[in-house]
């Protein structure tokens, strides 16, 4: 069974509670919000007031990815906001082994997240400590994007990597993500995948949410 952490970035905003609503009824496992910061990406989303609102409402786990420049400042806020998963990209981490650990001593499931360039060999290390690792199937900073393929070979070299480490670490993908490519993406590795626009935009989003858990 395939794990579905849904994107808020792509709901309606103006109709938001709704939105939840939706998402707490669905099948889905996870709330995936997005915090960018038009630093590290060019984009800006939302920040803690809309995090706390979500998390007032949501019944399921709050899976928080940091797009910012210098998470490390803000690890005890998102704590406060909500968040129940934090992860951090590893391209905005020079100190990452104290970054995961300080995620995990305020309470969370502590994740990192890697760019499409980016080579997994870099986690070699550290998969050991993390709880997730989130591996983008598009560049961050905007929804809707291009799928990359190469995703599929980039997921199985890390699941090759987890198992022979012993890791316990889940692997995510982020980005395209629909019934075409997700039964593909589930054999390669993946055990979570993050989808927005694919649900917001369909007819029925709670049917489709139930068809990518069963593909």
């Amino acid at each position: 069974m395939n794990k579905i952490s849904v994107s808020i970035i792509n709901c309606d905003f103006g109709n938001l509670n709704r939105e939840i609503e939706m998402i707490n009824r669905s099948d889905a496992h996870w709330f995936h919000l997005d915090i960018m910061d038009g630093v590290f990406v060019p984009n800006i989303s939302f920040g803690f007031p809309v995090i706390q609102a979500i998390k007032s409402k949501a019944t399921k786990p709050l899976d928080v990815h940091l797009m910012i420049a210098s998470p490390d400042r803000y690890i005890k806020d998102f704590k406060a906001a909500g968040a129940d998963w934090l992860n951090v990209h590893y391209e905005t981490c020079p100190h990452l082994h104290r970054t995961i650990q300080s995620i995990k001593q305020k309470g969370m499931k502590a994740g990192v997240t890697l760019n499409p360039h980016t080579s997994v060999s870099l986690l070699e290390d550290i998969i050991s400590d993390v709880d997730l690792v989130l591996l983008m199937s598009v560049n961050p900073g905007f929804g809707g994007q291009a799928f990359i393929e190469n995703i599929y070979d980039k997921a199985a070299r890390l699941r090759e990597m987890i198992e022979k480490k012993g890791s316990k670490a889940l692997i995510q993908v982020d980005g395209g993500v629909d019934t075409g490519n997700i039964a593909k993406l589930a054999k390669a590795g993946v055990d979570v995948f993050v989808v927005g626009s694919f649900i917001f935009r369909a007819k029925d989003p709670e049917e489709t949410i139930k068809k990518l858990i069963d593909k």
